[in-house]
């Protein structure tokens, strides 16, 4: 080795702390965090003061202290669509520029994908996907439909052996993130307390606010290009409150669906009067009619479909 070489190997005394922050980019991260997902504000603190606890963690390393790859591997509960997988995809990216990963891509599957149908068939499963996600993130959503005690033919204890062979061997290469309902997974960790003590950070996604989902609904039109009008607006914010009292409700993922079916409807009512000039202001812009045209107004009960 040479001297240059020893040189910047050698431990240094002092860091500009700012310098560094700036230069792995996790302030970048951090802020299309914010840019992306309304409200969440104890998901966003969990999310910085990890990256804060890595970032510290990087400069003991150039420091040369004492330091051990932390546990990183991470539980995420929570109702659907209340981004989950979004915050995966940020924590990836962390992870990544200050070196915790060596490629920081997600790898994200259900049960379907690890546990065989027949002996023999479950090992080779789980090891290929853990193979695709060795230098990032495995998000396993819905993870507690691994462990189904009640079925004795069933092979989802070997997949969450190997897991937690894995989870321990090789969690300098590799994060797995644990994702589901709240009480379901408290369930899932008593009966595998493996998990619990491998996974050192549980994060919990609440329920979006109904002002929250009328900023998230208009954030996904800005981002297409269509605003509500004055009278959409408000008819949306009774749609929500609706909405939200019916069954399979998912936060921001029902808001999304309900867009779509709302710019299907927009788009219909425009072409129904092929005689007329349309302007960029026709184009964009949501009226009410698109939005109370929704089966969720009716009397009758309204499934995840009729929005």
């Amino acid at each position: 080795m040479s001297n240059a070489e020893n040189i910047q190997d050698a431990p240094v005394a002092d860091i500009d702390l700012r310098q560094e922050f700036n230069e792995v980019g996790i302030g970048e991260v951090l802020e299309q965090l914010d840019r992306e997902l309304i409200g969440l504000a104890p998901v966003k603190t969990r999310i910085r003061e990890i990256a804060s606890l890595l970032l510290i963690e990087r400069i003991r390393q150039r420091m040369g202290l004492t330091a051990e790859t932390p546990t990183l591997h991470m539980s995420f509960t929570g109702n659907p669509g209340t981004g989950k997988t979004t915050v995966a995809l940020r924590i990836a990216s962390i992870l990544h520029k200050l070196g915790f990963v060596r490629r920081g891509h997600v790898v994200s599957v259900t049960r379907d994908e690890l546990v065989g149908q027949y002996i023999g068939h479950t090992a080779p499963k789980t090891k290929e996907i853990l193979k695709k996600a060795m230098g990032g993130v495995l998000f396993i959503d819905e993870a507690y439909y691994l462990y189904r005690p009640d079925n004795e033919r069933d092979y989802g204890q070997e997949a969450i052996e190997i897991l937690l062979q894995v989870m321990e061997s090789q969690r300098d290469d590799l994060v797995v993130i644990l994702a589901g309902y709240g009480d379901r997974m408290d369930k899932f960790f008593a009966s595998n307390p493996g998990f619990r003590s491998r996974v050192a950070h549980h994060i919990d996604f609440p329920d979006y606010g109904d002002d929250e989902l009328l900023s998230i609904a208009e954030l996904m039109l800005k981002e297409q290009s269509y605003r509500f009008t004055p009278q959409a607006k408000e008819a949306f914010v009774r749609y929500i409150a609706l909405r939200k009292a019916q069954p399979l409700f998912s936060n921001a993922r029902s808001i999304r669906n309900a867009l779509d079916r709302i710019r299907l409807r927009q788009a219909n009512r425009l072409v129904a009067d092929l005689d007329r000039i349309v302007t960029v202001d026709d184009i964009q812009s949501i009226e009410a009619s698109d939005v109370l045209a929704s089966r969720v107004f009716s009397k009758s009960p309204a499934s995840e479909g009729g929005s």
